[in-house]
């Protein structure tokens, strides 16, 4: 996928108090960078960071971090939290096959909000819920492993149904159809999700968990 170039986006990371430019020290160490002990969900792939910014708004009692590969998006997602005064809050622009070196068992929850699908058979392994990844948040589950994911892919949710349950994870609340589901699950949507819904495209939801 190809984002719109950011004029000084490598500048616009170094300046902001929001980027962690050095993520790797911080192992075992996220609650002092916060400054408490409350929870710490992650998201990986944040793109222009209106999800985990939003829920840092509204959660002020958990810490956010989100994380995200492109240079452009996350400086989008800086210029978009900029003014803000979230203490709850950090990014980090790096590729998440390195989280293991920047966390350990340290996050409460993890979100896969419409991630690249990969849909085809040969780059299966590149999904977030391929089993090479679930076996890498092994390595940074504080305890209790926690996956919430929205997609409006049928592939990618139908491979993350399988290797969730193959995975022994259960499944808290599933939804075909997150946009028209009748019970109250909590949704704030991304800046992708805001156009599916324009053209009506069903939203598929997972919220799973292990508990050890």
């Amino acid at each position: 996928m190809r984002y719109n170039i950011v004029k000084n986006a490598s500048e616009i990371i170094k300046s902001s108090s929001y980027a962690i430019k050095n993520p790797k020290s911080y192992k075992n160490k996220w609650s002092e960078v916060f400054g408490n002990k409350n929870p710490i969900c992650l998201e990986l792939g944040m793109g222009r960071g209106s999800f985990i910014i939003e829920m840092a708004i509204k959660h002020p009692e958990k810490n956010f971090i989100g994380l995200e590969l492109d240079i452009n998006q996350m400086a989008y997602a800086l210029q978009n939290v900029s003014g803000k005064k979230l203490n709850n809050l950090k990014m980090i622009c790096a590729d998440a096959t390195e989280i293991a070196e920047m966390f350990g068992k340290e996050i409460d929850t993890i979100y896969l909000t419409f991630s690249e699908p990969w849909p085809k058979k040969q780059d299966e392994k590149k999904r977030f819920t391929a089993t090479n990844y679930l076996k890498l948040y092994d390595r940074i589950f504080k305890k209790n492993k926690h996956i919430i994911l929205k997609t409006d892919n049928k592939i990618l949710f139908a491979s993350a149904m399988e290797t969730l349950s193959n995975y022994w994870y259960t499944f808290d609340k599933v939804s075909l159809d997150l946009h028209h589901d009748e019970r109250k699950i909590e949704n704030i949507m991304t800046d992708f999700e805001k156009q599916y819904k324009l053209e009506n495209r069903p939203i598929y939801y997972v919220d799973a968990s292990f508990k050890n």
